[in-house]
């Protein structure tokens, strides 16, 4: 029984692992495109700065990529899918319990 939970233990430190790596090199691609987007946009068209756009856009894309990386979501985290899991688990327990006693022979 230890040696089940240790292993899913490694998987989800594992997974959390490659998540944050995930994060950082989408974090290290935008602090090199962006500033050369912006070296583009200013030297061909000055007069329109186009590079806003891409960098509010992969910006917010990065805040919502950090925040599930780092398990900072307020609503729908994790610990709302174990909570529900366990609930619908709980709940058809119950329902296979209560089948069981009603279909039970008489004696």
């Amino acid at each position: 029984m230890e040696d089940g939970f240790e292993k899913r233990e490694m998987e989800r430190a594992r997974k959390r692992v490659k998540e944050i790596r995930s994060f950082y090199i989408n974090l290290a691609l935008y602090c090199i495109f962006i500033p050369t987007l912006i070296i583009i946009n200013l030297t061909f068209t000055p007069e329109f700065h186009w590079f806003y756009f891409s960098m509010a856009g992969w910006g917010l894309g990065l805040i919502f990529h950090a925040m599930s990386a780092f398990n900072f979501i307020p609503f729908l985290n994790k610990d709302w899918e174990e909570r529900k899991l366990q609930q619908f688990m709980e709940e058809d327990r119950r329902a296979r319990e209560k089948y069981r006693n009603n279909n039970q022979p008489i004696e």
